[in-house]
């Protein structure tokens, strides 16, 4: 029973576009591992972007460094 556990900020994803994830990585599960898709979970989390950091900083404080 896989699961799967994706995350990403909160940036406008659509839902087609989380449609294309989770049905991706449960064919690559399948492909690869052979794991049944019917017992494969594939959860997407939408992280607010101030609560999403990169090199010690929040995205947004990070973003405006590398202007």
């Amino acid at each position: 029973m896989p699961y799967v556990h994706i995350e990403v900020t909160d940036e406008g994803v659509t839902s087609a576009q989380k449609k294309a994830l989770i049905k991706g990585a449960t064919e690559l599960l399948q492909q690869v591992l052979h794991k049944d898709p019917a017992t494969t979970f594939v959860v997407i989390d939408e992280v607010p972007l101030e609560n999403w950091g990169i090199g010690g900083l929040p995205v947004p404080e990070f973003r405006a460094q590398q202007k």
